[in-house]
């Protein structure tokens, strides 16, 4: 069966933000400043592991030791958080459209024996089998993406490399955009209702949800 988007898509994807790389790898990873330094830049990917993973590890580890825990992002970027993610759970492994920021993350990240970093194609997990992961997380990536179809399969490859029980805990753009409006930056948006139909039709449970209708729209979807 074809794939619901353009044959090119993804190249235009992977594309678009390798040259973005090019052109200023951590500001296109984390625009809260034009100008990082390592210190910074890592500091940062603390502070949002602290906010949005060490307040919820109830809901993350379920009663098991983070230590033994591994543990996929989706969108790693330059290993912002992947990093800090590696400090709390035994084994993280990070992908990315870039190949370009897949090199950048590998040379800042050699140091961690406990992360592998991966090039995909931008909308599936290949590379991994079945039920690998205990966690997955992604955060500013989703927002990005420019068709609704290629979200959805990543809540199929997702759920497919989860392990039975686990959270996909995500944050996607709450302010709808339709696909035709979108670009490999400005990507699209989700209503609650259709995140809703979404985890209904990939074979999740939306247990909780917060900020829809807004830029930071996060998403609790538990492996049924």
């Amino acid at each position: 069966m074809s794939n619901p988007w353009p044959e090119d898509l993804l190249e235009r994807m992977r594309l678009d933000w390798d040259e973005r790389v090019r052109d200023n790898a951590c500001y296109f990873v984390a625009t809260g400043q034009q100008d990082w330094n390592d210190e910074e830049f890592f500091r940062s990917g603390e502070n949002n592991v602290g906010q949005q993973i060490l307040n919820d590890m109830i809901n993350i580890c379920q009663g098991r030791d983070p230590a033994a825990m591994r543990v996929l992002e989706i969108g790693c970027g330059a290993g912002r958080i992947t990093r800090a993610l590696a400090q709390v759970f035994g084994r993280v492994d990070g992908v990315d459209v870039s190949g370009e920021i897949i090199e950048h993350a590998r040379q800042t990240l050699s140091g961690c024996p406990n992360i592998g970093v991966w090039q995909n194609n931008g909308a599936d997990l290949a590379m991994f089998g079945d039920e690998e992961f205990d966690f997955a997380f992604s955060y500013i990536v989703f927002q990005h993406i420019p068709r609704k179809a290629i979200v959805e399969n990543y809540m199929r490859e997702v759920r497919r490399v989860l392990r039975p029980g686990a959270l996909f805990k995500f944050q996607v753009q709450g302010a709808p955009r339709e696909d035709e409006d979108s670009d490999t930056w400005l990507g699209v948006g989700f209503s609650q209702d259709e995140m809703a139909a979404m985890a209904a039709r990939t074979g999740f449970e939306m247990r909780y949800s917060h900020g829809a209708e807004t830029q930071y729209f996060w998403l609790w979807f538990f492996k049924t």
